[in-house]
This record gives structure tokens, C-alpha cells and sequence, in this order.
């Protein structure tokens, strides 16, 4: 289990790199919960730890990305970011109801579902990052004098190692169903290899009637691309410390759902429409889905015995 170092500063993982996805993605969860959207009361105290000045204005509504239009914008950020929590949400509540009692978050980032979802006696939550992420999580709700709601498990390790065994050395039981959400690796920054190594390394530990639940990218087509690209790059000129070909891996890489099939997952893919459907939000028009939103798709799947 991941501790954090005594007076070390550990806000610099989120605030550069992949880490600052993590951080944005916890703004636009905070600008949904104070529309009363969701019920995510960490996200904006966690944006403003971190410290990005462009999060902390979009957590605390100052700055509405929806509205920047071509100089960033992102549709119904804060409906959207709704949409894909309520749909992660309801995943492992859905998982619970169904008798698991063992769920794993890969790339935890900045989520706190250990923290605020309703968990069963005796489940238990691992989170897995890199080390400085999960330390910086679990000082920093320490600090608050904010308990897990769950029996959390932070597991401190780069996914591109051995992260299976960590698991393992934790507790994690690999002959019992599991709960698995793996939200925003397949869309930000993740080329084909990584992506069948890692979707390899769940099956793997998945015993039958396990249940994963992922978001990810779909090759978008050369506008998309484009909108994309220049989304990207207009949220580095505000001071977001993106590097490398993301945040939206437009590479070629193997389809997921069809990866997760022939390993014996049955799986059920969404849209972000039917996303909005589902947690009854107005639909998204034509010229609203255009871009980022469209590229991204959610599966929901099933180990199959």
C-alpha cells in the first residue's frame, strides 16, 4: 500500500503530463456538481490542491469550456463529465447489487468513488496509479479528515510495470469476480500495445462473471482529428501542460470491443448519446457531438465463464 513521504510535494504529477487529464477531468466533475448534476463533493477541493489555475476556473464555474467555442471548447462539459460519472457510478453499483465484493480502478487519478459511493461490508477498492498520484489522493483526504467509505487499497505503480503482481501482493484474489473500471487510459495517450497489454493483464486476473466497465477511443476521421488537434493545442496555450500525441491517442490501434470479445468478454458498447439518454439529460445535437465527443465510446462487458 502506497504511503506518502513526510513534507514531500506531490502536486507536480497532476499538474503536468498525463496527470493534468486527471485534473481536468476532476474540474469538469466538480462543474457538474454544482449544477447539481452529480454528487461529487472532493472533486473541486482536489482541483484547487492541485493548484492549475485553468481547473481551478472551470471547478469553481468562473470558466465554462463549453462556451469557448473554437478557442477550446467542449460541449456541455459539465453534462457531459455527468454522463460518464453516472455511467462509471451505476457500473459498480450495478457490480454490487450482483454479489462483487472486489473492485479495481486502474488509473485512479483523482477519482474518489472509495470515498463517496455506497459499498457493501467486506468489498474492497483497490486503486491503481502512479505513486505520486495515489500519495497525493491519500494525504490529501487524510489531511481533511476524510475516510474511505470502502476497504481502500492504493496501489502505487506505473501500469507500463508489473502491475498485476502489486495487485496480488495486496490482496487482490484473482479466483473471485471482480469489478473493473478502466476511465480515461483508453482514450488519453494509450497506443495499441499498451492498451492490448493491459486489457491482456485484466483478463487474466478476471475470473468468470467478472465485469469491466472502460471508456475509449474510436479512430476519429480526419476532421475530428483535426478538431482534436487543435483543441489540444488551444488548451496548452491556457497554461495546461500536455505532452506527448494526446489527449486523444489518434493512432492506429486494435478496436477494443472486439479485443475484449475474442478474450471471452460479452460486451455491450454506448455512445456518449446514449450516455445522455440514460441519465435523462437533454440529447446532444449533431453539431454538439461533432469532435471529441463522438471519438469516445463506452463499453460495458462481462467475463464469460
Amino acid at each position: 500500500m502506497s504511503t506518502a513521504p513526510a513534507g514531500r510535494d506531490l502536486t507536480g504529477s497532476l499538474a503536468a503530463g498525463a496527470g493534468v487529464i486527471a485534473t481536468v477531468l476532476a474540474s469538469a466533475r466538480a462543474a457538474a456538481t454544482s449544477r447539481g448534476l452529480i454528487s461529487d463533493p472532493f472533486a473541486a477541493p482536489l482541483v484547487h490542491k492541485v493548484g492549475l489555475d485553468f481547473c481551478i476556473r472551470v471547478a469553481d464555474g468562473e470558466l465554462d469550456i463549453s462556451r469557448l467555442g473554437k478557442d477550446g471548447g467542449f460541449p456541455r462539459l459539465a453534462e457531459f463529465s455527468a454522463a460518464r460519472t453516472k455511467f462509471f457510478d451505476a457500473f459498480f453499483t450495478d457490480a454490487a447489487r450482483g454479489g462483487i465484493r472486489q473492485a479495481v480502478i486502474l488509473g485512479s487519478g483523482l477519482d474518489t468513488r472509495a470515498y463517496r459511493l455506497w459499498w457493501p461490508a467486506e468489498t474492497v477498492v483497490y486503486e491503481v496509479d502512479h505513486p505520486p498520484v495515489v500519495d497525493f489522493k491519500t494525504a490529501t483526504m487524510r489531511s481533511w479528515g476524510s475516510s474511505p467509505s470502502v476497504n481502500r487499497r492504493a496501489v502505487g505503480i506505473d501500469l507500463r510495470d508489473d502491475w498485476p503482481s502489486a495487485l496480488r501482493r495486496v490482496g487482490f484474489d484473482a479466483a473471485v469476480p471482480t469489478a473493473w473500471v478502466i476511465e480515461g487510459l483508453l482514450v488519453w495517450y494509450v497506443p495499441s500495445d499498451a492498451q492490448n497489454l493491459l486489457l491482456d493483464g485484466v483478463t487474466e486476473l478476471s475470473a468468470p462473471g467478472s465485469r469491466l466497465a472502460a471508456d475509449h477511443a474510436v479512430p476519429p476521421s480526419r476532421p475530428q482529428a483535426v478538431h482534436n488537434e487543435s483543441l489540444v493545442e488551444r488548451w496548452r496555450r491556457r497554461g495546461l501542460s500536455l505532452t506527448g500525441p494526446g489527449p486523444f491517442y489518434s493512432g492506429e490501434h486494435t478496436d477494443v470491443v472486439r479485443h475484449l470479445a475474442d478474450s471471452g468478454w460479452a460486451t455491450v458498447d454506448s455512445s456518449i448519446a446514449d450516455l445522455f439518454t440514460a441519465a435523462r439529460l437533454s440529447r446532444l445535437t449533431d453539431r454538439e457531438l461533432d469532435g471529441a465527443p463522438a471519438a469516445i465510446r463506452y463499453v460495458a462487458a462481462t467475463r464469460q465463464g
